[in-house]
């Protein structure tokens, strides 16, 4: 049993790490030219201001006053510049969201691997790709860029780790040390001549990271004064910001500004999913190649924003934020980052329809060149035989769309080169995800059947050992054969020689040749197999069909409540009319009414609200209190009928009572102190992180007796959900049917 335990778990780390194999491998490439626009770029510097946690309506939209909190900037929207909204995707992240901004592609899901901190592959940028880099702000995100730069011409300027703690003092001071720190270095270039001649050259980019608002949004939540007040100061340091830059080089006309965010973020404070408040983020760009205001009679969107934020006469100019990183490049005359996937937006460039088409053709040919370096790559590694390119992107029509889009540029017809360019850049966008998923179908096929062959596997050892099914039906043991160990020999045999002149992977070794040994162990219970079927057999149909149906249907609401969840309010009340279809109506009825009736309220909770928006702490200390009671309540009962309770199992429960109110300490006393912004005690932290700790321990020192053992159980678990609860209604009804159940 002890093997076949540690065979299970072994089996299962594989199945587990090959989620990351098949889903979470890295999309990017390396062996491209770099692509810049042969024409001379509009900009000699760009300055990015990046307002993390910033949302697109917190910005656009006027206040109770009918006012905005950001004048500066709709300033800019109504006089001086372009604006829209820039789409994210999942996960909507700091460290996504800037590699987006800078180096042009969405999410390197490698980057699981390092707790989404860092990208695992190296890549190309913006920084990367510029003469001279200054940026500052957080240590979190600066450093990325750095490290990923060739050469020494990116520097970062970072304040202290411990000053983003989220509630110990005014996150608006994340923001002004960053303006603060970018006019005293202006004030030192001036004394500088090494430091001056060089924020004079050309090609170069200075980065703002703002933290402070994405910080006063975890922990005050973006309705908060605190969040729109943040806005309005970094408002005032924009502007600030942009009159310095202004005087410094006299009024050039050479820089261009850009005003963004990473994410955005939810009302309850929180980002990383899908949801529009965390997928919208500001876009306002203005100066040197930028289009001035354009006022338009109407615009169609989906959406109602441009009434809501009265910007209906303004024209939006929406994009991917990955097409960020093109129009900044372009700009500034810098080539494409080379892992770059965004598309050019033409419309907000002020320049002549030559170098727009021209710098639409760079960006189709920076991105056809990953696709080749990606189908190059997948070719030397597949059999000739058995490789399939992707067909609709073929050698010649690449030869051909290109060698039309030098033609159209030659006889001046630059908006067909830019629709030919758009074109090649979607097919080619399509090819990448192609050559990125090639061997997906065969990974999963393989786990697939090794998974399928260990569930097949573990289900007849049990019901060989552990079940009465197969007796009566047993037939005489044949002895075994040798020809079934020698098949599946040659199987894996067959398979490690396909895998080897491939040359692919170890670990796709590890995956295909796992189902060999598994599906030999099912074949060798043959004898089990017979037997099960021939006892289901002896089933009358209807019963089966009957089972059969209700364990499909049971499946099926299980996997539909992952998208749906109120299929698990179905689910849980079909489990409310188990008691009537069977005999327990009539032997327990008290029983039967207590199950119906706390799987009807347990059926409620899937319907409301996922996360509160408004949490209350009396609801945390009521369903502790709730737990406390119903502790005692057990206790005493066990110690009335129970002659043997002894003081170490007594010691054990109290042990868990005491974590239980220490929990609700640590909701209480943290509340309190991010209420008067004084950060998360330190005893705080100890005391939860012990807690987590011993839920996991405390209840293998209790009574080996089903009900104190669940007890124990229900106990610890209790103690971290309360760490865990905003004091939500939810919070207060799970507590309750968690105790009951």
């Amino acid at each position: 049993m002890l093997l076949f335990f540690t065979l299970g778990l072994l089996i299962h780390f594989v199945f587990f790490a090959s989620i990351f194999d098949i889903y979470f491998t890295s999309p990017l490439v390396h062996g491209m030219t770099p692509q810049f626009t042969p024409l001379p770029p509009p900009a000699r510097r760009l300055v990015l201001f990046v307002a993390d946690g910033l949302r697109a309506d917190a910005l656009y939209e006027l206040d109770e006053n009918g006012t905005s909190r950001a004048p500066f900037i709709r300033n800019i929207i109504m006089h001086e510049g372009s604006w829209g909204i820039s789409h994210t995707r999942v996960p909507t992240e700091s460290r996504p969201g800037h590699v987006a901004l800078i180096a042009g592609f969405y999410e390197d899901v490698s980057a699981v691997a390092k707790g989404w901190k860092e990208n695992p592959v190296e890549f190309d940028s913006l920084f990367n790709e510029s003469k001279y880099t200054w940026s500052w702000g957080s240590p979190d995100i600066l450093p990325m860029f750095a490290k990923g730069a060739s050469g020494d011409h990116v520097y970062t300027y970072s304040y202290d780790a411990k000053r983003e703690d989220f509630g110990a003092q005014d996150a608006t001071k994340l923001d002004t040390w960053v303006f603060d720190n970018v006019k005293d270095f202006f004030h030192h270039a001036r004394n500088n001549q090494s430091l001056f001649s060089k924020i004079n050259e050309e090609k170069i980019v200075f980065f703002l990271h703002l933290l402070g608002i994405d910080t006063n949004g975890h922990a005050h939540r973006p309705s908060s004064r605190d969040y729109k007040d943040n806005i309005k100061k970094v408002d005032d340091g924009v502007k600030e910001i942009v009159s310095m830059f202004n005087h410094f080089y006299g009024n050039d006309g050479k820089t261009t500004f850009i005003f963004t965010s990473d994410h955005g973020m939810t009302d309850w404070g929180s980002h990383g999913a899908g949801h529009p408040s965390e997928t919208l983020t500001p876009l306002v760009t203005w100066g040197a190649g930028i289009k001035y205001p354009q006022r338009v009679s109407a615009q169609q969107f989906d959406d109602a924003f441009l009434k809501e934020w009265r910007l209906e006469n303004w024209k939006r100019l929406d994009v991917n934020q990955a097409d960020i990183a093109p129009l900044m490049t372009s700009l500034i005359g810098v080539p494409f980052p080379l892992n770059s996937v965004g598309i050019l937006p033409v419309d907000y460039l002020n320049n002549t329809d030559l170098f727009k088409a021209e710098s639409m053709f760079t960006n189709a040919v920076q991105i056809l060149e990953q696709f080749k370096v990606k189908m190059t790559q997948k070719k030397e590694v597949t059999l000739p035989f058995l490789f399939t390119p992707f067909k609709l992107l073929s050698d010649s029509k690449q030869f051909n769309i290109l060698r039309k889009a030098r033609s159209y540029i030659k006889h001046r017809k630059f908006d067909e080169v830019v629709s030919l360019c758009k074109e090649l850049i979607h097919l080619a966008l399509k090819g990448l995800s192609y050559y990125h998923t090639y061997d997906r179908f065969f990974l999963g096929v393989n786990v697939v059947i090794g998974f399928v062959g260990w569930i097949s596997y573990a289900s007849l050892l049990i019901i060989k050992s552990h079940s009465n099914l197969i007796k009566g039906v047993s037939k005489e043991v044949k002895k075994p054969s040798h020809l079934l160990p020698c098949s599946f020999v040659a199987i894996g045999i067959l398979v490690a020689f396909f895998l080897l002149i491939q040359a692919c992977p170890w670990k796709y070794y590890v995956y295909g040749l796992l189902p060999v040994p598994i599906w030999y162990a099912v074949l060798r219970e043959f004898q089990v197999i017979q037997d099960l079927v021939a006892s289901v057999l002896t089933y009358p149909l209807s019963h089966f069909v009957g089972y059969l149906l209700a364990f499909t249907l049971g499946i099926e609401v299980l996997v539909l409540s992952f998208f749906y969840r109120y299929m698990l309010t179905a689910g849980l009340t079909a489990f409310a009319t188990w008691p009537f279809l069977t005999r327990l109506w009539t032997r327990a009825k008290m029983t039967s009414l207590s199950w119906t009736f706390f799987s009807l309220l347990l059926a409620v909770f899937p319907l409301m609200p996922v996360v509160g928006r408004k949490p209350d702490i009396s609801l945390v200390m009521g369903a502790g209190l709730l737990v406390l009671l119903l502790s005692l309540c057990v206790v005493t009962s066990l110690m009335k009928r129970k002659d043997s309770f002894i003081k170490e199992e007594l010691l054990v429960h109290l042990l868990q009572v005491l974590s239980t109110v220490l929990s609700m300490y640590v909701v209480y006393s943290t509340q309190s102190s991010l209420l008067r912004k004084q950060g998360l005690p330190l005893m705080n932290q100890i005391i939860s992180w012990a807690t987590l700790a011993s839920s996991l321990v405390v209840p293998l020192l209790s009574s080996p007796v089903l009900f104190q053992r669940l007890f124990s159980i229900l106990l610890s678990l209790m103690s971290t959900y309360l760490l865990l609860s905003t004091g939500t209604v939810s919070d207060l009804i799970c507590n309750l049917l968690f105790s009951v159940f």
